[in-house]
């Protein structure tokens, strides 16, 4: 029997610097992914809290405008002027238009 012949395979300068260049790339790429993966999470999280605080202030803000109809509604003014001792004069009623 013959034994095979080993071969080493020696690598030249220049394809050790390839090859460690690829893999110092390829490396960097994923740090980059990640970085960049953490970054987007983080604006998306800040996207929805602002969508959260503005849901909020929308809904106090209907009823804001919920109260402020109540409380200009003609029976809630005639009661009031009742309490103060006015008299209702529709004659004196003017309605301003927006």
């Amino acid at each position: 029997m013959k034994k095979k012949k080993v071969r080493k395979v020696k690598l030249t300068k220049i394809e050790k610097l390839l090859y460690s260049s690829a893999i110092l790339c390829m490396g960097g790429l994923v740090l980059l992914k990640v970085f960049f993966g953490a970054n987007i999470g983080n604006l998306k999280l800040s996207i929805e809290k602002s969508n959260l605080e503005v849901s909020n202030q929308s809904k106090k803000n209907e009823s804001l405008v919920m109260k402020v109809n109540e409380l200009t509604s003609f029976d809630n003014i005639k009661d009031i002027v009742k309490d103060m001792g006015l008299a209702y004069n529709k004659d004196n009623i003017v309605i301003i238009e927006n």
